[in-house]
């Protein structure tokens, strides 16, 4: 009875044995039979979304071709302008985040002691940047008190400074200096540069230039800022992730970090941006030659810009703490309804 028992035991135990490797056959079923279905339906997407576009672009083609010779000039026009605006939005809410990453990334953590003093010099150094291009901008760009339009700009920019630093260190946002710091670097470049691209026959301006002479520091600027742009729309268009409003779920192994379709519309859209900069931004009239994104259309759009960057970096350090109070106040109902049942 006793050698009939272990075999039995032996029995249950081999059966217990192929039962768990079923178990793990089927998982794995279920994950590949996953697999499947997500790409399935990735591919039926992609193939509906590319004839969609297809049909768009034939009907606009022909649309175009027959009717729209008086005024497709002025429509391209007008839609390289709102393109390159929407481009220019993309590209700082993306800044914004890689602010927020490097900030995370910086904080005094206790497992890393040499966080805090990295940190901490960091934000002096970028501040100390902020305050002396303050005082540049001061002295190239406002140095006569006729130049009342510059003074405003600087004087502004430095008030919006102080601004994000004491709502950071206040106690409820408690941002810390270094994320304010950044922000208030990206803000005194922003302003620099629309400052730069004033005119230059205006009093204000210390730009003076020939017209029929073209140096190479105006050849080597140029090159450089088209660089920059070409870098500033890689870097918008691979981050993809910072725009999707629902994550992905199951994430292959062989998927890139990226989309596709975000990619290219975002270097469509920086390819209207630049038309933007070869332009300056004005449609009635042409530009220097070897000059980029020079008048006032230009000042104007970097100007607004910086005010908009501004508000949103001050809106995603207020957010939490407005809409704290209503979260608050939805979960006071719940409580009391738990605490009903529980009586």
């Amino acid at each position: 009875m006793v050698e009939h028992g272990e075999v039995i035991e032996d029995d249950v135990l081999v059966d217990i044995k192929l039962t768990n490797d079923e178990m793990v056959q089927w998982q794995i079923m279920q994950h590949r039979s996953i697999e499947c279905l997500v790409r399935k339906n990735k591919a039926l997407k992609a193939r509906y979304t590319y004839g969609i576009i297809f049909s768009l672009v034939n009907l606009v083609a022909w649309f175009l071709r027959d009717y729209g010779q008086r005024f497709s000039l002025h429509f391209n026009s007008e839609l390289a302008r709102v393109g390159a605006g929407i481009f220019l939005i993309l590209q700082l809410i993306s800044v914004i985040e890689f602010i927020a990453w490097w900030n995370a990334y910086w904080m005094p953590d206790d497992r890393k002691k040499q966080s805090s003093c990295c940190g901490l010099f960091m934000s002096t150094l970028f501040y100390m940047a902020s305050l002396c291009g303050i005082l540049v901008m001061y002295a190239l760009y406002a140095s006569k008190l006729s130049c009342t339009l510059n003074i405003f700009f600087i004087t502004w920019t430095a008030l919006l400074l102080l601004v994000m630093m004491a709502i950071s260190l206040h106690s409820k946002v408690n941002k810390g200096l270094l994320s304010s710091g950044i922000m208030a670097s990206y803000v005194v470049f922003l302003c620099w540069s629309a400052l730069r691209s004033e005119p230059a026959n205006e009093i204000c301006s210390p730009q003076k230039h020939d017209n029929k002479h073209v140096d190479w520091i105006t050849v080597l600027g140029f090159l450089i800022g088209v660089s920059a742009i070409v870098i500033a729309t890689f870097s918008t268009g691979i981050d993809s992730q910072t725009f999707q409003l629902k994550k992905q779920e199951y994430q292959m192994e062989d998927d890139i970090p990226y989309s596709y379709g975000f990619f290219h519309l975002v270097f469509s859209l920086g390819a209207m941006y630049f038309a933007m900069l070869f332009i300056s931004w004005n449609l009635d009239s042409s530009t220097r030659k070897w000059s980029i994104d020079v008048g006032w259309a230009s000042t104007w759009v970097k100007i607004v810009n910086e005010w908009f960057a501004a508000t949103i970096y001050l809106w995603k350090l207020i957010s939490p703490i407005v809409r704290q109070p209503k979260i608050m106040n939805h979960e006071e109902p719940m409580q009391q309804e738990q605490l009903q049942d529980s009586d």
